[in-house]
């Protein structure tokens, strides 16, 4: 389609990362996955403060993505609006309603924790 971006893992980065400013997500945290995992090079985590705007800014980043860029994402729990994942190929984000984020603590499972001398 004319006027579409060519997707580089960098430049799709920036444009969840600005999606989700614009469409008022809280706490975001991004998490460097390169070399990390399989998975893909980045994850972002990030809160909405309802049910409505978790899935509100998981639908409008998707569209964002498929408009910029022709890149078809796939989306999982956005019916519920607790916790959606957005999986945008290199680039993994979950958002999640504040109680949900705060049961499940995933971005403490892949920062880790502070090393300690043995």
């Amino acid at each position: 389609m004319a006027g579409q971006k060519k997707a580089t893992s960098d430049l799709l980065l920036e444009t969840v990362l600005l999606s989700l400013d614009d469409d008022k997500a809280e706490d975001i945290v991004h998490i460097d996955l390169a070399g990390k995992s399989e998975i893909g090079d980045h994850m972002i985590v990030c809160t909405g403060r309802s049910t409505r705007q978790v899935s509100a800014i998981a639908e409008k980043l998707a569209q964002r993505l498929k408009d910029e860029y022709g890149h078809a994402v796939r989306t999982e729990g956005k019916g519920s609006g607790d916790w959606v994942l957005i999986d945008a190929g290199d680039i993994i984000v979950h958002v999640f309603r504040p109680e949900v984020r705060e049961f499940y603590q995933l971005e403490k499972m892949w920062l880790g924790q502070p090393e300690t001398e043995v």
